[in-house]
């Protein structure tokens, strides 16, 4: 069967399902999964280096610290016991061959995107792209001096010297190490989970099991939910009988008793508590437990439990983020601590008493959680000294050393890689950088500067550059700078704009704003009245809601009278096609699609506004006059359907294996739009050769327009727009930049010079070097312009 086979076969296919699922679902997944296997295999065999942020992290902005992690897991990995970065994934780290950061001084986010034509450099060799917050006005000194830690906590190559050495064999010790850290160090990997018996998407066994909805990471500031259930013995195994849910503060959000679906055989009444009278008028199921909980746990959420991967077996639930302290008070030889001892030891309270008939889950999620913030309060070193006799049983000797101590070595970036034998160098203008002046070279002009760099005949292994030509005439006029910063907000906004009409006398902005939702979620609308006829300016909040309405809603029949979508015409939208074009073969875009889901008789009535005799009109229509809308406006089926994620990758998993589906915010109060994420581009392109089967089986899509980490930004810069005076404020502003011709065609030359620059550092790099290409942005006395950070791993071609 062909990837691009169209819906229309998909309907039997639903209808052999309907009569023997069991038929239908297995090769699907078979499928599914040799698709999975096969990209994962090129992955292997090609064994290159990569950098990926997930869709989550994409929308927050990074700030230098978060930079400097990223480099010294590159540069240094998990052998020197460096952890992964906490925004993105190194994967292949051992084959990076080197690390080059250029910083460009005097440029924010809105030059890169004003001038997104002419950085054709920047916007096709860089696969990934964050928003940065400026945090310090010396970013190649902060780099140079940021403190290596590695995953425990301790500084790279410092062994502690303090520590006894009977308590460095101590299994808490082997695994943890001794410094305080945060959360995220005691999150099972997948390998560890796996290990440990947890339940793991995509393992056999785990089919029907329900996922919640996490984020692919976490930090060391997302809350801890304890967990705890309670089981019975029925003719079918191990299943539920009580769960129980308490938050980070111990409150409890869940305690519900569960009827399991098959006759039960032991109530295990000791131990759960759970009697046959207790159950006899509960008809909660599994099922409802499940959907409970992923209600009610956040994207971040981090679960806490005792052997928690019993408690998730029982619920059937697939959680990525999990703390089990079964891991962390870990005895030798995979020995493990009842929850009771722990709780009675290092807690100093009494669970699960012989007064109690059984346990009490909620008590006992309240104390594996209590226990983990202990851990991880107290540090690994502390818990092990401070309970050592009462929780292992046994005692040290204290050691006395009559020499002196050794002098501890330094923890900077720049010294470990140095220690190891990897060079590195800082060029640019002269600057007060805490390197050795040996590893510094000063320029005082840009071109010098990257000609030396290119004529190296070994590149260091670090190598910071800093182009400073841009940040005088960039920087010194900060109105100029606001300007530029608001124009760039309102040129986004005309790209998300349309007019449409004419529409009756009386027409509402809220009749209005349900019509053309159907193309995407609608930040505004605006009723233009003249003396005949009424017209309507609609603003989206994202480029494809724009793109969309004109080619499904033009011509559009509103009480026989067709409708007219059109762009507004104006100066920043002369290179409007050109401008989509390269957003469209954005690399960012690369495997995304954009979809909404239409009610059945919406898609009805796009579907006839769109064909002529059988023929397709790209939107517009002349001849058709579909039913006339109750009392003259659309009716009320005329709106978008709520998207759930697992009905989304069961539709579009038919082009092609999807790597994720990005559904809006979690605090909206439906899905309205999806971003779908295929493995290959293959399957986006065989999903847009299929739009018409999709439009009858109600979704509209189209080709993503709209990068990635770009929706927090335009957020945050088209705050405004509230009222009609920031409105025509915001105008003027755009007028008062756009007519400044020579200004423009002075950066424009800049921007082009710039972009040639970098393309030539960026090939004179070795293959295997991480590029990271810092337009740094401003910090300014009422908030800041935000920088922008691309990142990608040189191929050879």
């Amino acid at each position: 069967m062909e990837p691009c086979s169209s819906l229309a076969a998909m309907s039997d296919r639903k209808k052999r399902k309907n009569s023997d699922p069991a038929s239908y679902e297995k090769p699907k997944r078979l499928k599914t999964g040799q698709e999975d296997d096969e990209v994962l295999q090129r992955g292997r065999r090609s064994g290159q280096a990569r950098v990926s942020v997930p869709a989550d992290h994409l929308q927050q902005p990074i700030t230098l610290t978060e930079l400097t992690e990223l480099l010294h897991f590159a540069a240094l990995g998990k052998t020197r016991g460096i952890k992964q970065p906490s925004w993105c994934r190194i994967r292949h780290q051992k084959k990076i061959q080197g690390v080059n950061v250029v910083i460009v001084e005097g440029l924010t986010q809105s030059h890169f995107y004003k001038n997104y034509l002419t950085m054709e450099h920047l916007r096709t060799n860089y696969t990934t792209r964050v928003t940065f917050t400026p945090s310090s006005n010396n970013i190649a000194s902060g780099i140079f001096s940021s403190e290596v830690l590695q995953a425990d906590g301790s500084s790279v190559s410092e062994p502690d010297k303090t520590l006894h050495k009977a308590l460095k064999q101590h299994p808490v010790i082997t695994m943890f190490g001794t410094q305080r850290r945060g959360l995220t160090a005691y999150v099972l990997t997948e390998e560890k989970m796996i290990k440990n018996r947890y339940p793991v998407k995509g393992m056999p066994g785990f089919e029907d099991f329900v996922c919640t909805d996490s984020f692919d990471c976490v930090n060391d500031t997302s809350p801890l939910y304890g967990l705890d259930c309670e089981m019975c013995l029925t003719e079918k195994g191990y299943e539920l009988t009580r769960v129980s849910l308490v938050d980070s503060d111990g409150n409890c959000l869940l305690d519900d008793l569960v009827k399991p679906p098959n006759r039960i055989l032991n109530y295990l009444t000791q131990f759960s508590g759970v009697t046959a009278a207790m159950l006899q008028p509960i008809t909660t199921t599994l099922r409802d437990v499940q959907a409970k909980l992923r209600r009610l746990l956040p994207g971040d959420a981090v679960l806490v439990g005792h052997s928690l991967n019993n408690d998730l077996m029982a619920l059937k639930l697939i959680h990525k983020h999990v703390i089990d302290t079964t891991l962390l008070y870990r005895r030798e030889l995979g020995q493990k601590f009842k929850l009771k001892v722990l709780a009675e030891t290092v807690l100093k309270r009494q669970i699960q008493s012989e007064e109690n008939r059984g346990h009490n889950p909620t008590e006992d999620a309240v104390a594996a959680l209590n226990l983990a913030q202990y851990f991880i309060k107290t540090g690994p070193r502390q818990v092990v000294e401070l309970h050592l006799e009462d929780l292992w049983g046994y005692t040290v000797v204290d050691e006395f050393h009559d020499c002196a101590p050794e002098p501890t070595p330094s923890h900077r970036f720049a010294d470990v890689l140095e220690r190891c034998g990897r060079s590195v160098l800082y060029l640019g203008k002269r600057a007060d950088i805490t390197l050795e002046l040996s590893n510094q070279r000063w320029y005082s002009a840009d071109k010098e500067m990257l000609a030396s760099f290119r004529r190296q005949t070994k590149c260091p292994f670090l190598s910071v550059l800093q182009f400073s030509t841009f940040s005088e005439p960039l920087t010194t006029d900060f109105p100029q700078q606001e300007q530029l910063y608001r124009s760039v907000c309102a040129n986004l906004r005309d790209m998300c704009v349309v007019f449409a009409g004419p529409f009756p006398a009386g027409v509402t902005k809220k009749e209005v704003k349900r019509l053309f939702s159907c193309c995407g979620p609608v930040r505004r609308i605006k009723l233009l009245n003249t003396s005949v006829r009424v017209h309507a300016e609609v603003e989206y909040e994202l480029l494809e809601g724009a793109t969309l309405a004109l080619k499904t809603l033009s011509g559009f029949s509103w009480l026989g009278q067709p409708l007219k979508v059109q762009r507004p015409v104006h100066e920043s939208l002369l290179d409007l096609d050109l401008n989509l074009d390269a957003l469209t073969a954005d690399s960012l875009n690369a495997n995304y699609v954009f979809a909404v889901k239409l009610s059945h008789h919406m898609a009805q009535r796009v579907n006839i506004s769109t064909k002529v005799n059988g023929h397709i009109l790209d939107g517009k229509c002349s001849n058709v006059t579909p039913a006339r809308a109750e009392n003259g406006f659309p009716p009320a089926e005329i709106k978008i359907r709520e998207l759930h994620e697992e009905t989304v990758r069961e539709t579009f998993g038919h082009f092609g294996a999807v790597e994720s589906v990005i559904l809006p915010d979690k605090h909206e109060k439906h899905a309205k739009h999806a971003c779908i994420k295929f493995k290959s581009s293959e399957g986006k392109h065989c999903a847009l050769s299929s739009s018409k089967d999709l439009l009858k089986d109600n979704y509209l899509i189209c080709p993503s327009l709209t990068p990635p980490h770009l929706p927090s930004w335009v957020a945050m810069t088209t705050a405004v727009t509230a009222v009609d005076a920031d409105e025509e404020a915001a105008d003027e502003q755009r007028m008062t930049y756009t007519h400044n011709s020579s200004q423009d065609q002075e950066m424009d030359l800049m921007m082009k010079k710039l972009d040639r620059w970098l393309g030539k550092a960026f090939r004179s790099l070795p293959d295997g070097t991480l590029s990271v290409v810092l337009l740094r942005g401003h910090t300014i006395a009422n908030g800041h312009h935000p920088g922008l950070c691309l990142l990608q791993i040189k191929h050879g071609s």
